[in-house]
């Protein structure tokens, strides 16, 4: 058998949006890839609003399977995914690396949170079936 893809969802700080899409896509697509988050800092908790809405949406609690992490503690990657840093994004090695270019919800309601979440489920099912069909 050959070792699942590795895909890394890299934001800044590693709080809301890659910890969400890395929930996410354990949720939906742990048979095609295996998933991480990290940031170029961190902070001490993962954004409690983003952890309520994926606890709502999904019954995951990110509390307990996922903290903050930076790019130097995941494994090697193959696919990197950037949240939309609007900065000069990290740069991890790899052999596919796009943007996702989605809005931070924090500091915003619940609905930015819910809509931030279903637009990265979209994204993990398209990138699902696109590493399906390309690896």
């Amino acid at each position: 058998m050959t070792e699942k893809i590795k895909v890394a969802f890299v934001c800044v700080h590693n709080s809301c949006r890659s910890q969400m899409a890395e929930a996410i896509s354990k949720r939906i697509a742990s048979d095609s890839y295996e998933a991480y988050s990290a940031g170029t800092e961190t902070k001490p908790e993962i954004n409690q609003d983003a952890v309520a809405v994926i606890n709502e949406l999904y019954g995951m609690d990110m509390k307990k399977t996922q903290k903050s992490k930076l790019i130097s503690d995941i494994p090697p990657v193959d696919v990197v995914i950037t949240m939309g840093c609007n900065v000069n994004c990290p740069f991890l090695p790899c052999k596919h690396r796009e943007d996702w270019g989605l809005e931070d919800p924090t500091g915003k309601d619940k609905e930015e949170f819910i809509k931030t979440a279903e637009i990265i489920e979209q994204k993990v099912m398209d990138l699902k079936n696109r590493i399906n069909s390309l690896w």
